[in-house]
């Protein structure tokens, strides 16, 4: 029995990683935010492909919360599973904010630094007993590391803090097995940042034109990068930033 859990996976690219992972056997722990309704209608779509799932809410922009939830985690898992145990974290839940660095507000950026830097660093030390060892973490970062875009320095530098938070987890974490990788998204159609790259056609093109394979990617791409990163077969993989854009801005 394999057991994942997946922070903001109601929708978007957290909902297509819990699926594709329930594909390949693993169990799934949903988060939420608002939306209950979302989120059980991913987990019943779970439960159809023959694997279990339950769902839990958590607010990433309030680490104060964290003890709380993972407390609730725990007797989910015993009840549930009967276990404390998880093998997968992945560090998913997040926003975007697209502001340029004259308009980028103190509120803003602590927002961001709650959600992306705090909160995945602390919650992923609260469950490290809770993780077996040989487990895996696999934390979100985005392309724009690698090339800029206006208007979203802030919420890059957020994301350049997880990839190295990420290679010092995997050298500290190593003893245990347990492997530490980031993803790096590309432009992805979703409703991440109100949904522009799925809605706005000029952009859509725009993104298409500057990718190898001449599309913005599907939340598929990435959800079954994702399994893949998660089976046995990605053992040796640790400590690396991996970009899944379909060749964006090469």
């Amino acid at each position: 029995m394999k057991i994942a859990l997946v922070t903001g996976s109601s929708r978007g690219l957290g909902k297509s990683m819990s699926i594709e992972l329930a594909k390949t056997g693993y169990n799934i722990i949903l988060t939420y935010k608002n939306s209950q309704e979302e989120a059980n209608k991913v987990a019943h779509e779970i439960k159809t492909l023959g694997q279990d799932a339950i769902t839990l809410q958590l607010d990433t922009s309030k680490s104060d919360t964290l003890d709380n939830f993972v407390d609730e985690l725990k007797k989910q898992l015993e009840s549930t599973w009967q276990t404390t145990k998880i093998d997968l974290l992945i560090n998913n839940a997040g926003i975007g904010i697209h502001q340029s660095i004259f308009d980028t507000t103190m509120a803003q950026f602590d927002e961001l630094v709650n959600i992306h830097i705090k909160s995945p660093y602390f919650l992923s030390q609260k469950l490290l007993s809770n993780i077996n060892d040989g487990g895996k973490i696999i934390n979100i970062s985005t392309g724009l590391t690698r090339f800029s875009i206006e208007g979203f320095s802030a919420y890059s530098m957020m994301k350049g803090a997880v990839e190295v938070m990420s290679k010092y987890f995997a050298l500290e974490l190593g003893n245990r097995n347990i492997t530490v990788n980031t993803i790096a998204p590309g432009a992805i159609e979703t409703d991440f940042g109100g949904g522009a790259v799925r809605d706005n056609e000029n952009m859509n093109q725009f993104i298409a034109s500057k990718t190898a394979l001449g599309r913005a990617g599907m939340p598929n791409d990435i959800g079954t990068a994702v399994a893949a990163l998660a089976s046995q077969n990605c053992n040796w993989i640790n400590g690396q930033r991996i970009e899944i854009s379909g060749g964006m801005n090469l």
